[in-house]
């Protein structure tokens, strides 16, 4: 299969891919771990169950995010390290000129694992100053856990669109260390913006697709500039962009 690009993310189709195979569907890098310990098996298992749920409309976005969360408060780091072989994975990487190198770790066939993933996910790899730049999402939800490195993360609601502009309003405006996590919906931080502090920076990403069959917006990111017009109550006029445009900024 084809690896999306961070590029044409928004613009590809996706829609269709509502479960991601553990052993066929990520054969761009052979990284298996060695050894994989029991908290990360429950932190995967756990992000896979709040997931389903999440998809059958048996859980609400914000209270997906609270709980993803929370398991990533819970999982010990090197296990997750240890899980998807991160060593390997990352080893004599090019980083990318703008924004990040996207990485596909392949997880290990270990009993007690789920064979499939109601999401998807990838490894960003930047090096300093590099971004995964400023946008929101239609109709998913994702979740950030830091692997690596340092970064400053911004979050945003995403108030309403206005055409070419979206109207959004800051939330989050921090640093963030390995370990930590963060999450967007439609719902709540729907637009976020990462930026890499130190040398090299990871980040495991999950993406659940599709989360309201009943939506009109096709699944993807939207590219804005959170540096726009300041409003009334702290909000921010952001224009659109195309990807193009958004990594030459930000990137």
């Amino acid at each position: 299969m084809h690896a999306f690009s961070r590029r044409d993310f928004g613009e590809s189709a996706l829609g269709g891919l509502l479960t991601w195979s553990l052993l066929d569907c990520l054969s761009m890098t052979d990284a298996f771990g060695a050894e994989m310990k029991s908290s990360a098996a429950a932190w995967l298992t756990g992000m896979n169950d709040l997931s389903k749920d999440l998809k059958g409309q048996k859980l609400t976005q914000t209270d997906w995010q609270k709980q993803i969360e929370a398991l990533c408060q819970k999982v010990e780091l090197q296990d997750v390290l240890k899980l998807i072989d991160f060593e390997k994975l990352t080893a004599g990487l090019k980083f990318r000129d703008q924004g990040e190198l996207s990485l596909r770790p392949r997880m290990p066939a270990v009993e007690g694992l789920p064979t499939e993933l109601v999401f998807g996910y990838q490894v960003f790899a930047l090096e300093k100053d590099r971004s995964v730049v400023p946008h929101g999402h239609n109709n998913m939800a994702t979740a950030f856990l830091i692997l690596q490195g340092d970064f400053q993360g911004r979050s945003y609601d995403r108030i309403e669109d206005d055409g070419d502009y979206m109207i959004i309003k800051p939330t989050v405006d921090r640093p963030f260390q390995a370990g930590e996590s963060s999450t967007v919906s439609d719902q709540k931080d729907n637009v976020h913006w990462f930026q890499a502090t130190s040398k090299t920076a990871f980040i495991f990403n999950i993406h659940v697709l599709n989360i309201d069959p009943a939506s009109k917006n096709r699944t993807g990111r939207v590219y804005v500039d959170p540096k726009g017009e300041k409003l009334a109550d702290g909000k921010i006029r952001a224009e659109r962009l195309g990807a193009a445009e958004a990594f030459k900024r930000y990137g």
